[in-house]
């Protein structure tokens, strides 16, 4: 079997079926697709759907799109560096990696404040302001952002959670009702275990609010509001790192909204907080 993706991907295109075949030669002639877009980008892409894109990636001998991602991004990677960050050259020194790595995430910021929708914005801080309890989900690197969203949001006294575990957000998904709301972070909008403790937490009737990267994603087709982050990636990360910041951002951006809309109660809560607090310091 072929080592490379490319080479795997022409020389098993001949067994497969019609409509695969079609799908594979996409893949041959645009395998930059597949490190730009998501399955259900490229589903949308190659006019298919996300389980035949998935049928394919096994039948080439991968255990998803995700390993089929990461086998061409290595593939077409011009220099390994490329793999930390595309602008970043081996002859560079640390303040000019510094400041690439600034620039990038300034730029992803700068890039999410433009396709921010107001309407949505509110929408969100109008549910979790009304919300009897929210469940906060998250994976991985994005867990990151779901710990600083639950940091902020208890200081309102909106009563919420965050997990990681993807039992704990299976189980917290069931018991939630019509009053609570689930809010999931997946940068993909993939991610399995967030995408099923928010098809959960919707059979169980609660409002679900996503922050993804990706509009047509499986986690922003589930979501009843979407807020969005614009970040210039580079062609071949596996990790988004840009994203984060920006979904930081954002998070800020309803932890304020959330402030302002309880008031008397999120100053009473920082009042408590900053004592206890100051206990705690030398």
């Amino acid at each position: 079997m072929p080592s490379s993706a490319l080479a795997r991907i022409r020389a098993l295109s001949g067994g497969l079926s019609p409509k695969l075949q079609g799908i594979a030669a996409h893949l041959t002639d645009h395998p930059q697709d597949v490190v730009h877009l998501s399955i259900s980008e490229l589903a949308d892409v190659t006019h298919s759907s996300e389980a035949t894109i998935f049928r394919l990636c096994r039948q080439l001998g991968y255990k998803g799109y995700q390993d089929l991602k990461i086998a061409l991004a290595g593939e077409l990677v011009e220099e390994p560096t490329r793999n930390i960050h595309e602008d970043v050259l081996p002859e560079d020194g640390m303040m000019t990696v510094a400041h690439k790595i600034f620039h990038a995430n300034i730029l992803g910021i700068t890039d999410t404040l433009q396709v921010l929708d107001e309407a949505a914005l509110e929408e969100a801080v109008r549910l979790l302001n009304g919300a009897k309890r929210v469940c906060i989900y998250a994976i991985g690197g994005s867990a990151v952002v779901a710990d600083d969203a639950y940091h902020k949001f208890m200081r309102t006294g909106v009563q919420c959670v965050a997990h990681s575990d993807s039992h704990l957000q299976a189980m917290t998904a069931a018991l939630l009702d019509r009053e609570c709301v689930a809010f999931g972070i997946s940068h993909s909008g993939s991610n399995k275990d967030v995408l099923e403790a928010f098809k959960i937490a919707k059979a169980a009737g609660a409002k679900t609010i996503a922050l993804t990267s990706y509009r047509k994603s499986p986690l922003a087709q589930q979501a009843d509001v979407n807020l969005y982050t614009s970040t210039r990636e580079t062609s071949f990360r596996t990790e988004a790192i840009a994203a984060r910041i920006a979904q930081l951002c954002i998070v800020d951006a309803l932890y304020v909204g959330l402030a302002l809309a309880r008031r008397e109660e999120t100053l009473r809560n920082l009042q408590k907080v900053r004592e206890v607090i100051s206990a705690k310091r030398i």
